[in-house]
């Protein structure tokens, strides 16, 4: 079976929806960081600004993986896994390594800065659908080895949120490829246990813990974020406040350009605008699935369907907590919380998707 290399059309319902949802992110978090900005750089558009600019840069990282055959990842798979995981390691590295709030998550660069987790997330994938694509009687052992590595790089920095999004994709991406249904009753419970344990293990992480179980627990400490989360998404209604609107985001919120971003766009637009964005990115999902399984051989289809666990679950994670339907996680979301990174990283991966979408058998 040959592949056409003519590429037709790409998924133009995909390519619209990701458009939507970036440029929509632009609006959002200039709405939800006018104070910060003003508090912090005397400038009410300069994240809105910041965000523009990597919006620009990832549209152009887009189109440059939309046209890249996805087959020549394939043999660069291995070493991007390799670089990557050098680069989670630098972030330890005095100078070259940024620390804030006691994290080690990010490299400067000179002209921007590198979040190298977020880059984890997608060269995760690009290994997994290359090693998946071969038929192995046993590998099972060495999937476990390589996902608590670079967890456990994650882990050092730390970033718990990231960590168990990295392992959600891993899974997913392993009984994808047809693995035995034996090894998940195996991994799931492993999984749980091992999260839990690094969740009690951090004062931190505990309180949050221990906040989700008990939200009227010190509510001007450890349950404060998520009080004024439920406050925002409260006081929305059904239709919002209006756009532009929010109380919120004059610092009573934490993290309103990031984390907490949802919460801005429910207080603003109410239980149906938040609808319409939970609707908007089940659609995505759904187009990137759809691509993967109409990809023309199993590397593609691997490919496609770790981009969309990644968005998916990404997604489900941040708005379950800000819903308070799972504790605080800390991760923002794909393509509308502030951050350069993460924001080129999915614009990137969105590009390869485009371009699988372009090839079909013959």
């Amino acid at each position: 079976m040959k592949i056409k290399r003519i590429f037709s059309s790409p998924d133009r319902w995909l390519i619209g929806i990701v458009v939507f949802l970036a440029l929509f992110g632009v609006l959002m978090v200039y709405d939800s960081s006018v104070a910060i900005a003003i508090r912090d750089f005397g400038d009410q558009y300069y994240f809105a600004r910041e965000q523009l600019k990597w919006l620009v840069l990832g549209f152009g990282a887009m189109l440059i993986m939309s046209r890249i055959d996805y087959h020549r990842w394939y043999a660069l798979a291995l070493p991007a896994l390799v670089g990557t995981m050098g680069l989670l390691m630098a972030v330890f590295i005095p100078g070259f390594g940024v620390a804030a709030l006691g994290a080690h998550r990010w490299l400067n660069f000179g002209f921007f800065i590198l979040q190298p987790a977020e880059l984890a997330k997608l060269v995760l994938i690009l290994y997994l659908a290359a090693w998946f694509t071969s038929r192995e009687k046993s590998r099972f052992g060495a999937f476990l080895l390589l996902t608590a590595i670079v967890f456990g790089l994650v882990i050092l920095e730390p970033d718990l949120g990231t960590g168990i999004i990295l392992v959600t994709i891993a899974t997913i991406m392993y009984f994808l490829s047809g693995a035995s249904p034996k090894h998940f009753a195996l991994l799931v419970p492993v999984v749980i246990v091992g999260v839990t344990l690094l969740a009690i293990s951090s004062p931190y992480r505990f309180a949050r813990l221990t906040t989700f179980l008990n939200p009227e627990r010190d509510p001007l400490g450890a349950s404060y974020q998520i009080r004024q989360v439920l406050l925002a998404l409260g006081s929305g209604g059904w239709t919002g406040i209006g756009i532009g609107k929010s109380r919120q985001k004059y610092e009573y919120l934490p993290e309103a350009n990031t984390d907490s971003i949802f919460a801005i766009i429910g207080e603003e637009v109410g239980f149906l605008g938040t609808i319409l964005v939970v609707g908007a990115f089940a659609f995505l999902v759904w187009r990137v699935f759809r691509v993967a399984a109409r990809a023309p051989d199993p590397f593609g289809r691997l490919l496609a369907a770790g981009i969309a666990s990644w968005i998916g679950m990404q997604s489900v994670f941040n708005i379950g907590a800000m819903a308070a339907l799972i504790p605080l996680t800390g991760i923002p979301l794909p393509l509308i919380s502030y951050g350069g990174s993460s924001l080129v990283i999915v614009l990137a991966a969105t590009g390869i998707v485009f371009n699988i979408s372009r090839q079909r058998k013959i």
